[in-house]
Parts: C-alpha cells; structure tokens; sequence
C-alpha cells in the first residue's frame, strides 16, 4: 500500500543516512560514497505521488567526499557542482559560490572569476529578489578577484617600471581593474557584517591613489558602527591605518584604548604601552602600566620578551623614584595568588635561562620587585647568572637586594 511505502521508504531512508554519517565520522570515504549513490537512487524510484526534491544534505555530504575522496577531483566535482546548481534554485548561490572557493583552492582562477561572473547574470523571478544579498557576496568575490589582478598589476608597474609605453599600458590595465574591484567592494561593506578581507583591499586600493579621507571614513565606519556586529578586527585595521598615516598620538592612543579595552592581549598592545610610558601625563603612564601587565596575563605572551621587558623598565622606574608604588600593588593584587605559579615557577626559570637568557633577565627583575630576592625565578636565574659571570646579572641581584624593603613595605 502507499502507506506503508512510505512507512518503509521513510525507515531506509533513515538507515542509509546514519550509515552515511558513520562512514563519514570514520573518514571512510568510498564506504560514505557508495551508501550515498543508494541514497540517491532510492530518491530517484520513489514511486510516492509526494514529490521528493534534492536534500541540501546531498549537497553536503557529496563535496565533503567527493573533496576527500575523489582521486580525479575537481573534474568530477565541477560536474556534482554543476548538477547541484541546477538542480536547486533556492540554493543556486550558494552552490556557485561554494564552488568558486573550491576553485580557487586550485588555483584556477580565470574558471573562479568565470563562474562568479556568470552566477552575478542569474535571473529566476522572485529569487532574485529573495537572494540580492547573495549576489551581492558573489559581485563583491569577482572585485576580491579584480583586486588581486590590479595587485599583480601593481607589483610589475613598481618592479619593472622602465619603459614609458609599457608604463602606460600597465597603469591603464590597474586602472581597469580597480575601477571594477572598487565598484563590487564599496557596496558589500555598506551592508552590516563582517568583511575583513573587503574591507581591507578596499582601504589598500584607496591608499595607493592617495584617497585617504575616504579611507578612513570606511574603517570608522568598520569599526564604530553599532549596525554592524562586534569586531575586533575593525579597530586593528583603523589603528594600522592611523599608524601609517602619521596620524597625532592623540588619535591612536584613542583608538588603542578601544582595542585594548576588546582585545587587551593583541600584539599593538605593546606599542600602546610604549607610547603611554612616553606621556607627561600621569593617568596616561598609570594606563600603560595596567596595559602590559592585562597582557601578560594571556599564556601567549609568557615568553614574549619585548613585552616582559616594557613592564621591567616602568616597574624598575616606579622602584628607583619611589613614586607611584600604589599602581604596582594595585595591579599585584589580583594577581599574586596565581602569577607566581603562572610565570615565576622553579620550571620556568630553567627552561627561559636554557632558551632565552634577554628573557630570563627581564622576568627575574620583574620576578624580584613582585616578590622579593627570596623569589624561586629569581634566585635561580640571578645565582646562573652570577655563576656565568655575566655583568648585567650581577648588578640585577644587587639592585633586587638592595630594593628589597621596598618590596617588603608594599607587599608584606
């Protein structure tokens, strides 16, 4: 009966697919294939009145093997594709631009930028409105596309910039290729979302023709926004771009603390610090301080040197000058039943004098200063020091010691 046709078809159909599933957890991608050709099959001789179309989990499942597991892959993946396209209208952009990824994965870029420029042509009555969005994303990877010609184009002006016809030749093909990519670019960035790699290309074709008042309004834009979702990489693309254009410390110190306040263990960070400790202001220098210890507290940055030595040399300034000691054990505070543990260890100690002696300096100082000249780091570090009669050892030990009631007077 129909009924119970349907019954069975719905049960096998059920069966094949966790068997599908099971093969695909266990990346058996020929057992996958063939459970998914049956599943296919039994589509195909339903024999239901009930109409039956092509899951998007055929789509799926049918890239994830045949990306696998295909020997000749992009042959018979650009034939699936292609079967997958016409076969779902709703999907049809999606399958294209999924496609072009896997293209370009290839490296066949000329069949990337042909198949964007003919999913950008699709027309199907009320779907076109529906997916406007989607064409958009598709228009602006064929300007992501026309962005790396005008690259190339670029790199060949600026290294082989000799002969004045070819010259001419070569800044009319990138300005060909920049009118097209800007086009398709500005327009994706003016929709809420997060469009890191546009936004960037964008900005770099803007700079190099010396629009940089645009170029800033689109990362301010980017980045302060309330329209668009939360994105740390907004405000590292604006402060870069602030840096390179010399903009006054005012406005990247602005721009920073913004950074600083999403993302307090990003790499501008110590750039932020640096330009704080310069300040003549005291909050400014209170802020640095606050800037480089947030840092450390990432495991990220336990042997970054460079930062290690920023927060030596503003501790080691509080010390000498006695001023300010209150910021110290301010930030010492919420950290002193976990840093010891975390960065000062008896472990550590060995393995940074084994790998990086600049490093092992600058936390045994910092090490020192937070915790005094009975500190596991630093009696193991200053006594390999001493031991290896290095100078600049011998004068940390005495500088610890001689400090020493000040740690005592702050922290005890």
């Amino acid at each position: 009966s129909s009924n119970e046709h349907k019954l069975n078809f719905k049960k096998s159909k059920e069966a094949c697919l966790s068997y599908i599933q099971d093969a695909l957890l266990q990346k058996q991608w020929k057992r996958a294939a063939e459970f998914l050709t049956c599943y296919v099959e039994s589509l195909e001789k339903d024999y239901s009145r009930e109409h039956i179309g092509p899951s998007e989990m055929i789509w799926r499942i049918g890239t994830e093997i045949l990306w696998h597991h295909s020997q000749n892959r992009m042959k018979e993946f650009n034939c699936f594709m292609e079967q997958m396209k016409t076969l779902g209208v709703k999907r049809y952009l999606k399958v294209c631009l999924e496609h072009v990824f896997h293209l370009l994965c290839n490296g066949q870029i000329d069949e990337a930028y042909q198949n964007l420029s003919l999913a950008e042509s699709w027309r199907f009555g009320e779907q076109t409105a529906i997916q406007d969005k989607e064409i958009k994303l598709i228009q602006a990877y064929r300007g992501l596309l026309d962005y790396c010609s005008w690259s190339k184009q670029k790199k060949i002006l600026l290294e082989h910039g000799e002969d004045g016809f070819a010259d001419l030749a070569v800044e009319q093909e990138m300005h060909s290729y920049f009118r097209k990519a800007a086009v398709n670019l500005k327009e994706i960035i003016k929709i809420p979302g997060v469009w890191d790699v546009f936004v960037k290309c964008y900005v770099d074709l803007l700079e190099f023709y010396g629009e940089h008042n645009e170029a800033r309004q689109v990362l301010n834009e980017y980045a302060y926004n309330s329209k668009f979702p939360a994105n740390p990489n907004a405000h590292v693309y604006l402060c870069q771009f602030l840096k390179r254009q010399g903009e006054s410390k005012k406005s990247l110190i602005s721009a920073l603390k913004i950074l600083h306040d999403i993302v307090p263990s990003h790499e501008l960070m110590i750039d932020f610090n640096t330009m704080l400790q310069k300040s003549k202001k005291r909050k400014k220098r209170q802020l640095g301080l606050e800037v480089i210890f947030a840092a450390l507290d990432y495991a990220g940055w336990k042997e970054n040197a460079k930062a290690w030595s920023c927060l030596a040399r503003q501790v080691k300034q509080i010390v000498i000058s006695e001023k300010h000691l209150d910021w110290i054990k301010q930030e010492w505070n919420s950290r002193k039943d976990w840093w010891p543990d975390f960065h000062f260890s008896r472990y550590l100690a060995k393995r940074n004098w084994q790998e990086n002696k600049s490093l092992s300096y600058e936390k045994a100082l910092v090490a020192g200063i937070l915790l005094g000249k009975d500190c596991k780091y630093f009696k193991h570090v200053s006594h390999q020091g001493c031991k290896a009669r290095l100078k600049r050892f011998r004068m940390l030990k005495k500088f610890v010691t001689r400090h020493n009631p000040v740690y005592l007077r702050i922290f005890r």
